[in-house]
């Protein structure tokens, strides 16, 4: 069975976002307050709250402090370590009814939920970025089809644990009459189960993460980030699940940061709640500045040097440059360096690019690509940054030539049209005298002896006439795109004319 992978869509209003974040602490128009030291699963009754009316240091050590062994309760000592849970876990849905945002997979109507309400989920891959509810809803869809759920992590897990869950379902199975299914199963068909039976979540698209993709159907829904509602509204929850009896509202939270929250979690959940939870514990008196630095600072890099922010980064890099947008391609390399990106990486790339996008025009490009590779491998970072900066930004300046690169594929293609076209004679190597009278290098002329051009038979017949490499300035394969050109006159060439335009088309530029 082919497993179906979902996808979650981005929402549409980061106001929204920051109306969620919001009202967290004033719904109903009421101002509310939401203390990151009370458990969010259990009611709030009136004692608790007296006792959370005292100081902020009063609570933070009476939480967090344990002085010897306790002699509380054991649902006493559950609910402080449930209280000493990040904020992010405390609010984690724990029914689909809670669960906010992605509705064309929880929504009405939705194929998925219709898969659970038939009990026909089969096998399912939900990839997106971080923090956009994949593992939460994946626990949820368990919960409510009443699965028995194992739960494993590709950054620890290898196939010996995949082989206990092997082990512990054939033991459920038995009871069934369905062993024999698994008892088949070698270490190939586990290391399938792995990669492409069983339900799975990922960061990455399944291009990066899917073997054999191209051999199966997968119906992907993605997980896209969450530009609205990252925050739970209240109303979502159970009156003793989540919302906090009223305090003063925090004088700290204010729009601003409140706006920074939504911007620098660009659109992870876990990741604005995170932030939140700094803004709440943070003093009430602090300056909103060093807040917002803090905040700044905080914030993980949202990079993956195997997945899909790697790939799309190098991409843009390699794009700008090809583009000569050298500020782009500044800003796209201080992206990649800044988030910890290997600058070797970066400069074997741009080694590339100066033969595959300047080559001919500028012969200069690859030996300066060379020695900042070996500038990576000797100085290292954070100083052979400086070297990258000035290959990214040459390259991006010099002019642009792929002659030598679109040459060599069209000939690859021909290569590979007939793999057993021999050598032409005159251009066969004649080491002895056995081969130069069974005619190798016969009527070979000798080009540095002549004064003026000789000519020779260097291709096999099938391809006498043909053109591998075009002449200089040669633009008869391009594409002219009048409605292109105007845009980039309008927004690059400060709306003058291209130069080119007096040029006679399909001549030299």
């Amino acid at each position: 069975m082919s497993p179906t992978a979902s996808k979650i869509r981005p929402n549409s209003s980061m106001r929204t976002m920051q109306s969620s974040i919001t009202s967290l602490f004033t719904p109903s128009g009421k101002s509310t307050r939401l203390d990151p030291y009370i458990s969010t699963q259990s009611p709030v009754t009136p004692s608790a709250r007296v006792s959370n009316t005292r100081k902020r240091s009063d609570l933070s050590d009476s939480c967090f402090a344990f002085e010897g062994p306790s002699k509380r309760s054991k649902p006493a000592l559950s609910e402080r370590l449930q209280s000493a849970a990040p904020l992010a876990d405390r609010l984690r849905p724990t029914t689909l009814r809670q669960f906010v945002g992605q509705p064309h997979l929880t929504g009405p109507g939705s194929l998925l939920m219709h898969l659970l309400d038939t009990r026909a989920t089969g096998s399912l891959i939900f990839w997106g970025p971080p923090g956009c509810g994949k593992t939460t809803l994946a626990r949820l869809m368990a919960k409510r089809t009443g699965a028995i759920f194992k739960e494993l992590s590709a950054t620890d897990a290898g196939i010996s644990d995949v082989r206990a869950v092997v082990e512990e379902a054939k033991s459920v199975l038995a009871l069934t009459g369905k062993v024999f299914v698994l008892e088949r199963l070698t270490d190939d068909d586990i290391t399938h189960i792995i990669t492409q039976a069983v339900e799975r979540v990922s960061p990455q698209g399944p291009t990066f993460t899917a073997e054999n993709s191209e051999d199966d159907t997968h119906d992907i829904p993605s997980s896209q980030p969450e530009t609205e509602d990252v925050v739970p509204h209240p109303s979502s929850f159970s009156s003793t699940s989540t919302v906090t009896p009223s305090f003063p509202t925090y004088p700290q939270l204010t729009p601003k940061i409140v706006s920074s929250i939504a911007s620098l979690s660009t659109g992870d959940a876990r990741t604005a709640l995170s932030l939140l939870e700094l803004v709440l514990l943070s003093p009430i008196d602090a300056d909103p500045d060093r807040l917002l630095s803090s905040l700044r600072q905080s914030v993980s890099t949202s990079y993956d040097r195997t997945g899909d922010s790697h790939y799309d980064m190098i991409s843009a890099l390699h794009k700008s440059v090809r583009g000569s947008q050298g500020s782009a391609a500044l800003y796209w390399l201080a992206r990649m360096l800044s988030a910890g990106e290997d600058p070797m990486y970066i400069a074997r790339r741009m080694v590339v690019c100066a033969s595959e996008d300047i080559g001919l025009a500028d012969n200069h490009a690859l030996p300066l690509a060379m020695a900042t590779l070996q500038a990576c491998q000797i100085i290292g970072m954070p100083e052979c940054r400086i070297n990258l900066a000035h290959l990214v930004s040459y390259l991006a300046e010099a002019p642009k030539s792929t002659r030598a690169y679109e040459g060599y594929k069209r000939a690859e293609e021909a290569a590979k049209l007939d793999a057993t076209i021999p050598v032409p004679l005159p251009v066969r190597n004649a080491p002895t005298k056995l081969l130069k009278e069974l005619g190798y290098a016969r009527g070979y002329c000798y080009n540095p002896d002549y004064a003026h051009p000789v000519t020779n038979e260097y291709l096999p017949i099938q391809f006498r006439d043909a053109a591998f490499l075009k002449p200089a300035g040669d633009i008869s394969d391009k594409v002219w795109d009048e409605d292109a050109l105007r845009l980039w006159e309008l927004e690059e060439n400060e709306g003058r004319p291209w130069k080119g335009r007096l040029i006679e088309r399909g001549t030299s530029q």
